[in-house]
Parts: C-alpha cells; sequence; structure tokens
C-alpha cells in the first residue's frame, strides 16, 4: 500500500483491505459483523490473494465460507508468493495478471494510469475475452483486421482452457454467458479455428486522453533503478 498517514496498530485499514480484494468496503463489514454469510468463491479468492495468505490459510478461509478449495481440475487463480515478490518488484511497472480464463486477477496502479481504471469492473466486465468481443471501450488502438484476430486468438486461448479444465463449473458457466451474450464470440467457438500466427500483442499502441500524463509515466519508470 502507499504510505499514508502514521498508523496507531498495525495490518491493513478495512478500506484498504476492501480495495485490495476488489470489493466494497459496506460489504467487508457486512462479512466481519456475520451479517453477510454466504461469500462467493471469487469473493473468498479476492480476499486470500488480498491478504496473501498461505495454501492452508485460503484453504481454511475456503471451508469457513463454506466452500471447497480449489482443487487441480479448477482453473487457478492464486498468485504464488514468488510471483507476488516478482510484481512487488515492478510496482512503478504496468502490470496486469490474468487467469487461464482470462479473467482479471489484478492490475496495479500504473497499469490504471495507462490503460484505465479496473477496480471498478464486476462480473464480465473482468473477463478480456468478454470486453473484446463486446467491443467495450479500450485505449489499445487496433486495425479492424488486428481486432479480429485478437479475438479469434482470445477465444482459441480459451477453448484450450477448457479442454484443459473440464471439470472446472465456473469456466462453463463462464463459456455459457459469453455465448448467449455475444454472437461473435459463439461465431469463432464454433468456428473452433487455431489462432492466428501474428501477434499484434506483442506491440501495442495506446490512445491516451491525456498526453502528457502517459509522457509522465513513461519518463518515470525510465528513471526507476
Amino acid at each position: 500500500m502507499p504510505v499514508g498517514r502514521r498508523r496507531r496498530a498495525g495490518g491493513l485499514r478495512r478500506e484498504e483491505l476492501a480495495a485490495l480484494a476488489g470489493i466494497s468496503a459496506d460489504y467487508l463489514t457486512r462479512l466481519e459483523q456475520g451479517r453477510a454469510t454466504a461469500p462467493s468463491a471469487q469473493v473468498v479468492e479476492a480476499l486470500a490473494r488480498a491478504l496473501r495468505l498461505s495454501d492452508s490459510e485460503r484453504d481454511l478461509l475456503y471451508r469457513l465460507a463454506g466452500h471447497a478449495a480449489p482443487g487441480p481440475d479448477v482453473v487457478p487463480s492464486r498468485i504464488p508468493p514468488s510471483v507476488q515478490r516478482l510484481l512487488d518488484r515492478l510496482s512503478h511497472t504496468p502490470v496486469v495478471a490474468y487467469d487461464a480464463s482470462w479473467t482479471l486477477v489484478l492490475a496495479n496502479a500504473p497499469y490504471d494510469a495507462l490503460m484505465g481504471e479496473t477496480t471498478t469492473w464486476r462480473g464480465l466486465e473482468r473477463n478480456a475475452v468478454w470486453r473484446n468481443v463486446a467491443r467495450l471501450p479500450s485505449r489499445v488502438v487496433h486495425t479492424r483486421r488486428e481486432q479480429a484476430e485478437h479475438e479469434a486468438r482470445l477465444v482459441a486461448d480459451l477453448r484450450l482452457t477448457a479442454s484443459r479444465y473440464p471439470a472446472d463449473l465456473a469456466l462453463r458457466r463462464l463459456i455459457a454467458d459469453l455465448a448467449a451474450g455475444s454472437p461473435r464470440f459463439a461465431e469463432l467457438w464454433d468456428a473452433g479455428t487455431p489462432p492466428p500466427l501474428t501477434d499484434p500483442s506483442r506491440r501495442k499502441t495506446i490512445d491516451h486522453p491525456d498526453r502528457l500524463a502517459l509522457a509522465l509515466v513513461l519518463g518515470t519508470q525510465s528513471l526507476t533503478p
């Protein structure tokens, strides 16, 4: 967390934990007070990640919330401590992490400054496949051909994930929701074509609303040891 005013006690404040987990402070308060007694598995995972729980602590949190801890047949969304340490070292670099279903796991503050705020995304909005096939607003500039190839690549990759985790019910629901909500996704999914060979994601053009702010972000990064 950013350095703030002096604390009288150690640990995260409620608002800080809520922000890290991507939930509202009001909902976190209701969980603490026992007024919300059925948190979803997604909320449990987000809290475990924000608190950086160990594997055993995470499993206990799932059981306390009435869920079975995710097994090897479920798409993992847990960031291992070794990867988290790497992300901490990149705190001045725009970084985003997705799980194998292309659902957003975390985005740091420089990424939000560059690409747009992600903390308000909920449900399907957090899925990159949906954001692309539904053509939600994005600062990434693609030609029509690049956008079509990018969508095909994402759907093809999601198909590989579905074949690897056939028992993941949440993944099945995601695919069903995508197919029901996007004719473009349904078309690509039914076609079953392999992904294009070119990869425009390796080089991105960003249309930032404040060019000066973008220049400052990049300049700060270039001076960081």
